[in-house]
């Protein structure tokens, strides 16, 4: 039996199960694959790039779920799903980022509808679903923290830990309750090895007059994109905005005794709850990373990696 790229349960027959397939639609009876190899997705990307609304390093393509054909349909404009190949670069993103929301979603971080897909090659592509569209042409107000903090894209990089409290505090409309959730995708990010969460990797929505965390995105472990290129654990940077300062060397005073209580203002019973979060996920984690489409080599990097930042924190 295969593995479900959506929902990571074991499939008894196709590629997709059930379950994975509700989640994209409650009519989707089938996905078919991509009719594009990943050069071509690649391709497609740049032609398509001046007309559509979603921007980054990696590519991406604007997608519709045609749950009648069961496909997803490559489109300029009006997709609900944004659509990422494989780099040309650093290998496997699309299952690094398709595993790394699953752990995320594990641990009670809120996250879009997400998984990979297959390509005419036999690739995988990942998904994820758009959160800041609603209905047939509706939007939600959606802003990153490099739009509130005054600075541009060539500026995500230019801050600090620090300032993503601080525009928490400024704009959310419960700002006790978003740090809460800050610390804990933090924690995360700096657990997985995550370091390129810049400013514009955070954003802040409006739901039902609420101004909250947006669902997380663009999770994925960049520290083992790097190992497999042969980079070495200890130069690389941990984070892409500075704790304390530090973009290195972290450890659980810059996390806990720094950030948590002193910058965020946490209690000691609500660390310790997010604490208890992460290390209750951490043994499901390893078993869905040694389930999940990432190369072998890559697993490893990926297990050792979490033992490494769990014992820095002392968990």
């Amino acid at each position: 039996m295969s593995r479900c790229p959506i929902t990571y349960e074991l499939c008894a027959e196709g590629v997709y199960s059930p379950a994975g397939l509700r989640m994209l639609s409650p009519n989707l009876q089938r996905l078919n694959d991509l009719p594009y190899d990943a050069r071509q997705q690649r391709r497609e990307a740049v032609v398509r790039a001046g007309k559509m609304s979603i921007q980054g390093v990696q590519p991406k393509l604007s997608v519709r779920l045609n749950a009648k054909g069961g496909a997803f349909d490559v489109v300029d404009r009006g997709g609900r799903f944004v659509l990422k190949p494989q780099h040309e670069v650093y290998p496997n993103l699309p299952e690094n980022e398709g595993v790394t929301m699953h752990l995320a979603k594990l641990a009670g971080i809120e996250v879009p509808v997400s998984g990979l897909v297959r390509s005419a090659d036999g690739s995988w592509s990942y998904f994820v679903r758009r959160f800041d569209r609603v209905g047939h042409k509706g939007k939600v107000a959606v802003e990153d923290f490099a739009q509130l903090s005054g600075g541009r894209r060539d500026t995500k990089y230019d801050s600090s830990m620090e300032q993503v409290a601080h525009v928490i505090d400024t704009y959310c409309t419960f700002p006790a309750v978003e740090k809460v959730k800050l610390f804990k995708r933090s924690l995360f990010n700096f657990l997985v090895g995550n370091e390129d969460m810049h400013l514009k990797n955070f954003s802040l929505i409006t739901r039902q007059g609420k101004v909250e965390l947006a669902p997380a995105y663009d999770y994925l472990s960049t520290t083992v994109a790097y190992l497999a290129l042969g980079e070495s654990l200890e130069a690389l940077e941990e984070v892409a905005l500075p704790v304390q300062g530090k973009k290195r060397r972290l450890d659980r005073e810059n996390w806990i005794d720094y950030y948590a209580e002193e910058r965020l203002g946490l209690t000691s019973r609500v660390i310790d709850r997010v604490r208890d979060d992460l290390v209750r996920a951490a043994p499901v984690w390893r078993e869905r990373i040694n389930d999940s489409f990432v190369p072998s080599d890559q697993r490893k990097h990926y297990t050792g990696l979490l033992g490494k930042r769990f014992a820095t924190l002392g968990w």
